[in-house]
């Protein structure tokens, strides 16, 4: 299999702009890889990533803040001979990066950030509510 790395933004941010969910690997309590596929929004260099107040998530990250997200798309199974199985494997471009969680209390800049990540999946902007607002993390 050959790998070929993008490194120029434009092409990287046009993956991340095909992609429907991204997944997003965390460390759990006890030191294990955790994997969730989420919903986001991409702009300027930041990933906006949305979720309930609370849960096993929130609480792993209050511990562990590193994060690795890796997006995915245009797979196509591809092979040089097709009764050789181990020919076999599948094409696809990806973005993975790393960094670190930074959440957003401040209720105007979740607004903010909501309507980046809804803006990803329609072109149409809300109104949030400000118990709405409360209940997410961003």
């Amino acid at each position: 299999m050959k790998t070929i790395f993008i490194e120029e933004k434009e092409q990287i941010e046009e993956i991340i702009s095909r992609c429907d969910i991204c997944f997003v690997g965390i460390t759990d309590l006890q030191q294990n890889p955790y994997v969730i596929p989420m919903n986001f929004g991409y702009r300027d260099g930041v990933i906006y990533l949305h979720s309930g107040p609370t849960g096993s998530s929130i609480d792993m990250l209050a511990v562990n803040n590193n994060v690795c997200i890796t997006f995915s798309t245009d797979h196509k199974l591809a092979f040089q001979h097709p009764k050789v199985a181990c020919s076999y494997r599948m094409k696809a471009k990806s973005v993975m990066c790393r960094g670190k969680v930074e959440f957003i209390e401040e209720m105007e800049q979740k607004r903010k950030a909501l309507n980046i990540i809804t803006k990803h999946y329609t072109q149409k902007e809300f109104i949030y509510s400000d118990p709405a607002v409360r209940n997410v993390k961003i």
